[in-house]
């Protein structure tokens, strides 16, 4: 069996002091394997936010140890925490997140311009990254010419053009109706199947949950449930 690429031991995340102080994680344990696709559920004020940011090194725990890759994130610092989310980690988030007034291309090139590449290879990457989430020949629209569906295609393509090992997805369907959220969900599942991304996904609705391969459900800051989910629940 593979190395963790993700490992939480013990993680505790508080926030505030005294009698105000709130534990949002209480010595959580959790490996993440290459290759897994990981569905976070639970309800409002589980944890299962702060475990994302967590991983995606948008927050630090108060106490316990993070190992990305088999690295200790905590010796990380600041500048180091930025490499490797840039050059390892890919976000999707609910909100899209696009810029308005720039093209599907231009939205997905900018990691790569956060990069310093050359605009000959960011065209081309990005290009590619839009072939691969079926927006092939959009290239030229700006998100408001886009179906929500679509907008949050060219979000996928931004986190995929970097080629990160890990794919962290927030609530990824949570703007959008039944047939479009299935399709996204089917992209997903494409991308882990058929190209072994890492997908590590929050979500609150249990039909979506259904297309990762493992579910992961948090209460009152820990680790109350983890599973396989059963293959053909999707």
């Amino acid at each position: 069996m593979s190395a963790p690429l993700i490992e939480l031991r013990g993680i505790t995340r508080t926030y505030g002091e005294g009698e105000a102080m709130v534990r949002a994680l209480d010595g959580v344990d959790l490996i993440i394997r290459e290759g897994e696709f990981v569905a976070i559920m639970g309800p409002s004020g589980s944890g299962k936010s702060t475990a994302m940011n967590i991983i995606g090194c948008l927050d630090r725990p108060s106490d316990g140890h993070y190992l990305f890759n088999g690295v200790e994130v905590a010796t990380l610092d600041q500048d180091q925490r930025a490499l490797l989310r840039r050059n390892y980690l890919g976000f999707v988030f609910q909100g899209f997140n696009l810029l308005a007034r720039t093209t599907a291309l231009e939205n997905v090139e900018l990691p790569l311009i956060y990069k310093g590449q050359p605009r000959a290879e960011r065209v081309a990457r990005a290009g590619a990254a839009l072939m691969r989430v079926g927006l092939e020949g959009r290239e030229d629209h700006a998100p408001s010419q886009l179906s929500g569906g679509q907008q949050q295609r060219v979000a996928i393509a931004r986190a995929l053009v970097g080629e990160p090992m890990v794919m962290l997805a927030d609530e990824p369907t949570g703007n959008l109706d039944t047939k479009r959220s299935v399709e996204i969900m089917e992209l997903l599942r494409q991308l882990n199947r058929d190209e072994g991304l890492t997908i590590v996904m929050v979500t609150h609705e249990e039909d979506m949950a259904a297309y990762a391969s493992r579910l992961v459900v948090f209460t009152d800051g820990r680790v109350v449930r983890d599973e396989p989910v059963t293959e053909g629940a999707a």
